[in-house]
């Protein structure tokens, strides 16, 4: 069974990110914070990780850079899921290391389209 961590400081965002990935098979983790999710991932590294970009703490794209650089690191397959949807954040969120990128709100089907075509299913 694969393993996502699911990074959101809301809670009905990690809640409805759980129910959906479990009904895909997976197990999940949550963190509220990008401090949260290294952490997590320095316990243990997840296959994917769904990142949302503005937290308290550490955001999105901090984390990223910060899990890259983790041994292990390179391997989770980061999905943002955000509200920023300008080509400068997309484009930042590539360089730093996403695999793919989805706008809030979002869906089953609009996941598991992102979690297929970056190999996840």
């Amino acid at each position: 069974m694969k393993s996502c961590l699911i990074v959101d400081d809301s809670k009905v965002i990690r809640m409805v990110a759980k129910k959906i990935l479990h009904e895909l098979s997976f197990k999940t983790e949550e963190a509220e914070d990008g401090a949260q999710a290294l952490e997590a991932c320095k316990r243990a590294m997840p296959d994917a990780v769904l990142l949302d970009w503005n937290m308290p703490v550490m955001n999105g794209i901090d984390f990223l850079r910060a899990m890259r650089a983790l041994p292990g690191g390179d391997h989770p397959i980061v999905v943002f899921c955000t509200t920023e949807n300008d080509i400068e954040h997309i484009q930042e969120a590539i360089t730093a290391g996403a695999n793919e990128y989805i706008m809030k709100p979002f869906d089953s089907e609009i996941l598991q389209a992102k979690f297929s075509q970056v190999g996840l299913l």
